[in-house]
């Protein structure tokens, strides 16, 4: 069975609150990912996600160059330990109906994500 670490993506951006919508998606675009974590300082204060800026952004029609990612993000944080399995990662992202989990190691630093294309993405065990 896989475990977190190994199907996690170990490159997390981050972007803070103040950034405006606009520039975050060009990060995103330009790092070919569907989300960052965004600081308040040095504080964690969310995810900031596509369907963050497609939901709440655009269909509110948010000016990108002046709405900060900070008004949009996604503030409650789930957190996964880096040695669970990705069985029980995928049972999280079910049970509270998310799309992405951000990994942590036993201290509680943050040293990934994990999101439901990476599960997809690996080969089937074996037993």
């Amino acid at each position: 069975m896989y475990r977190v670490s190994d199907v996690m993506t170990k490159q997390v951006v981050y972007l803070p609150a103040e950034t405006p919508l606009d520039e975050a998606a060009r990060v995103m675009k330009e790092s070919d990912i569907g989300d960052v974590v965004v600081t308040d300082g040095a504080t964690l204060a969310g995810v900031l996600t596509e369907r963050d800026i497609v939901v709440r952004a655009v269909a509110e029609r948010a000016d990108p160059g002046t709405t900060t990612i900070g008004s949009i993000i996604t503030r409650e944080v789930v957190m996964i330990e880096q040695h669970c399995t990705a069985g029980e990662a995928a049972a999280l992202m079910r049970e509270r109906s998310i799309r992405r989990v951000l990994v942590c190691d036993n201290e509680r630093k943050l040293v990934g994500i994990i999101s439901l294309g990476d599960l997809a993405s690996q080969p089937t065990p074996t037993a």
